[in-house]
């Protein structure tokens, strides 16, 4: 998979430079330790594969990515992270992309807490961009995040989970993001809501 994706960004690897910069600015804190979190997770980073799906979005009519497109790549890779740093603290997870997870190194309070302002700053970021519809898109993709999870726990309990569940959950886990990564890169270029 590392594979295909290293392809795929490679048209766009001077955006991507453009987007590590405008991410760590993002998410840029007065306060010490969230800048030491966030420093570490920025370092042990995943393939980001969400925010280079939203900037080749955006050049899919020919244009170039702009603010609203880091914008919006930067909130779809700040939601992922959130939901991951959660996920670590619910699964008792000690490793994350082969290093030590967040909650094995902070605490669970700590996990949380970042997860929250990192969510607090996905939502930030959805207001700049003065959309109600990007921001309609943000709140379904956070609730049915939500949703998923819970229903993979709900289902673990209950060690009951049909064909079509199963789908519903990754659905909400993992392809609501994916798709919302993809459209708003387009949408940042185009303002055609007719494909959302």
């Amino acid at each position: 998979m590392s594979k295909i994706i290293k392809e795929i960004s490679l048209p766009i690897s001077k955006d991507l430079e453009k987007f590590n910069k405008f991410m760590k600015e993002n998410l840029r804190s007065d306060v010490q330790i969230i800048n030491s979190i966030l420093n570490y997770i920025l370092k042990t980073r995943g393939k980001q594969y969400r925010a280079i799906l939203c900037l080749l979005c955006s050049r899919l009519m020919g244009g170039k990515p702009n603010n609203k497109s880091f914008l919006s790549a930067c909130m779809v890779e700040i939601l992922h992270v959130a939901t991951l740093l959660h996920d670590d603290v619910v699964d008792d997870s000690n490793i994350r992309r082969g290093w030590p997870a967040i909650n094995k190194i902070w605490k669970n309070k700590l996990s949380i807490l970042i997860g929250d302002y990192l969510f607090s700053q996905a939502l930030i970021n959805i207001s700049k961009l003065n959309d109600l519809h990007c921001i309609d898109i943000l709140s379904n993709i956070s609730k049915r995040l939500s949703e998923g999870e819970i229903m993979q726990i709900e289902k673990a309990m209950k060690k009951n989970m049909t064909e079509q569940e199963y789908f519903k959950m990754v659905g909400d886990k993992t392809a609501s993001l994916i798709s919302a990564s993809c459209y708003l890169g387009f949408y940042s270029n185009t303002k055609d809501k007719k494909f959302g």
